[in-house]
């Protein structure tokens, strides 16, 4: 079977190579024009060294008696044709002998402004001398075809760039048709002959998502189950989510398990320069869709087409993004229930779209795809890790407690790398410690062990990340170490690794804390060495963004209130939703908020001073050190103890379902200790 299927496909390209356009041709016809057009300019005999001057013809050739005939073009050229004897004995005329072209037979030529001059002159000349009137003269009208083809030339440039670009812009969519099929969906068919090897199988960490999207595929397949009772088969869903989350792959998972054709689309690939492409193009999408109806139309990235209208526009300008937009909707309204239909759309920028693709009737249905929790991750991990070699006592559990917010696509990145890390070790199997390198690697970079760095500087980053590491450790809210390195990497010149809970709310403690434990760093410069530095950049970037999403979205201060301006700068980017006395005092909340918290960490790091220092030699000394080297040098943390214990009982009391959940929860903590 497959060798029948290349024969065809064989066939089906010497077809298209033989019966095809082949632009070349036009290279072809251009070269021959020209060749032709020096022929009979003379080109290539020599055409300005056969012309003289009307007294040279006079002098040396009518007077000498060696012309035979003369012949007057259009009235302007005079064509000199000499007796054949004198060409051949006469040795004055060997230039014009080897200078004479293919296609003309003329000896010499001039031009003149008068032709009835001319012929005057040439009568008294013929009078004077007797052996001159045997000499004849004619007088021809011609079409010159150097005129025809500069006429033609420009006409043929312009057809050969106009060819060329059709094919530039046909998108490869074969042969000479392109000219014709620019507005031809691009849109990936994949059918019975053609099934997709992503299946639900493949797709893990998704339950809700997947749920929704395999009902889906059932409709089409007994769609008389829901109709029976005067239900509606939805007409769109729309997959919402961080990138990375696995929209597409849902798509995919779709195609492989649908037994009616899909037609995969990017949102790119209805954007063209020429005005009426894009609209073409979703009309030829839907007319092949209700050919092979029932089926399913998957657009990707929908919001290259689907973003609100009106905004940015230029005034009075025929935007073409918005002409596709509106031929979009005309055909999802056009449709009926009946036909079996279903389009499918993904994006990460649903705020950006235009409300009337998402009112029910058009997308019925919106399926977020949210980031995987910790039991989703290790089900994506378990995935990805079928096609590698793994050590026998490798625990997927912890894997999955070590990526906390992390997507399918980060999960995928970090199995590779592992790899590629134990391969370049010459491990027969990948361990934990490939998979702690892979991670590192992903959040932090590359480590660059080579990079010159000053024993004073090194001592400067040591602290201040220890003070991380110290506050971190001794703050409620803040999340548990994992691990802290001076080692350079990527663009920083040293790293801490923490924990972070999975929690649905932050509580305006929690906030505090986390920024408390970010200036840290800061606090131990001016502690240690009673100055500071630009190595905290970054942590004043996150406290200044933090500070000002709890007074400006959450309304945690008191002086400006429990009031959110999130969707009015989300909905008019150019102009402050408040006034200027608002704006001050937002700016003076957040300043005493970030004020507030550096004083507590500065008070804190003064009171644990000894462990500031400790934390900080032996991180001078390993370059870096994990939890368990944290909990020799200060102890064990304090809130962590406590919230074991907790958990402990609260899981023997509960039921086996919310055992096993607690049972999760406390893998979190016991990979800090991995």
């Amino acid at each position: 079977m497959k060798e029948n299927k290349n024969t065809k496909k064989e066939s089906k390209s010497s077809k298209n190579e033989d019966g095809g356009f082949n632009p070349y041709w036009i290279y072809a016809i251009l070269g021959v024009l020209l060749v032709v057009s020096l022929f009979l300019s003379g080109g290539f005999g020599g055409a300005d060294d056969k012309k003289i001057t009307q007294n040279q013809f006079v002098k040396e050739m009518l007077l000498a008696d060696d012309v035979e005939r003369v012949v007057v073009v259009n009235d302007k050229q005079v064509e000199i044709y000499l007796k054949k004897e004198v060409i051949e004995n006469n040795e004055k005329y060997k230039d014009l002998k080897d200078s004479k072209g293919v296609f003309d037979s003329y000896d010499a030529y001039f031009t003149i402004a008068n032709d009835k001059q001319f012929a005057e002159d040439l009568n008294v000349l013929k009078s004077k001398h007797a052996e001159l009137e045997d000499m004849n003269v004619e007088y021809e009208q011609r079409e010159s075809i150097m005129d025809t083809l500069i006429f033609f030339l420009p006409i043929l440039l312009f057809v050969f760039i106009f060819f060329f670009f059709m094919r530039r812009m046909g998108g490869g969519m074969g042969g000479g048709n392109q000219i014709f099929s620019i507005g031809k969906s691009k849109a990936t068919l994949f059918d019975q002959n053609s099934t997709s090897q992503v299946t639900f199988k493949d797709v893990a960490g998704l339950g809700e998502a997947k749920e929704e999207v395999m009902e889906i595929v059932d409709f089409l397949k007994e769609p008389q189950k829901y109709t029976r009772l005067g239900g509606k088969i939805p007409k769109g869903a729309l997959l919402i989510g961080a990138p990375g989350t696995g929209k597409t792959l849902l798509a995919k998972a779709m195609a492989g398990e649908a037994k009616v054709p899909f037609f995969s689309i990017s949102g790119s690939d209805f954007v063209e320069m020429f005005v009426g492409v894009g609209a073409s193009r979703v009309r030829d999408l839907f007319k092949q869709a209700r050919e092979k109806a029932p089926c399913i139309i998957f657009v990707d990235e929908i919001d290259a087409i689907g973003r609100a209208r009106g905004k940015n526009s230029i005034q009075g300008g025929n935007d073409e993004r918005e002409n596709t937009l509106n031929q979009l909707l005309v055909e999802m309204d056009g449709f009926g229930t009946d036909k079996g239909i279903i389009l499918i759309a993904a994006t990460n920028r649903p705020d950006v779209l235009d409300p009337a693709l998402l009112r029910p009737g058009r997308f019925d249905r919106q399926i977020h795809v949210d980031r995987p929790d910790l039991k989703e991750r290790e089900q994506i991990f378990r995935v990805h890790v079928k096609n590698i070699k793994l050590e026998k006592d490798l625990d997927i559990s912890k894997l999955a407690a070590l990526t906390p917010g992390f997507v399918g696509a980060d999960i995928a990145n970090i199995c590779n790398e592992a790899a590629l890390i134990a391969a370049r070790n010459n491990k027969d199997a990948i361990g934990l410690e490939d998979f702690n390198a892979a991670i590192d690697r992903v959040i932090g970079g590359l480590e660059k062990k080579n990079k010159i760095i000053s024993k004073d500087e090194k001592k400067r980053i040591a602290f201040h990340e220890a003070g991380h590491a110290v506050s971190s450790w001794f703050l409620e809210h803040a999340s548990p170490l994992v691990k802290v390195t001076v080692v350079p990497r990527g663009q920083s010149l040293g790293a801490a690794w923490y924990m972070p809970n999975e929690r649905n709310l932050t509580t305006k403690e929690q906030m505090l804390d986390e920024m408390a434990a970010t200036l840290a760093g800061r606090a131990a410069e001016q502690l240690v060495f009673g100055q500071i530095s630009t190595g905290a950049q970054n942590d004043l970037d996150k406290v200044t963004s933090t500070a000002y999403s709890m007074v400006v979205i959450y309304g945690m201060t008191e002086k400006v209130g429990n009031v959110s301006y999130y969707e009015l700068m989300k909905n008019d980017t150019f102009q402050k939703p408040y006034s200027d006395d608002t704006a001050r005092i937002i700016d003076e909340e957040v300043k005493s908020i970030i004020e507030e918290q550096y004083q507590r960490v500065l008070a804190l790091l003064r009171d644990k001073m000894p462990e500031l220092e400790k934390v900080a030699m032996v991180l001078l000394e390993k370059e870096v050190i994990v939890k368990d080297d944290v909990v020799k040098l200060i102890g064990e943390r304090p809130f962590l103890v406590e919230k074991n214990e907790e958990e402990i009982e609260k899981s023997e009391e509960s039921s086996s379902e919310e055992a096993s959940e607690g049972n999760q929860e406390l893998d979190d903590k016991e990979t800090l200790e991995a």
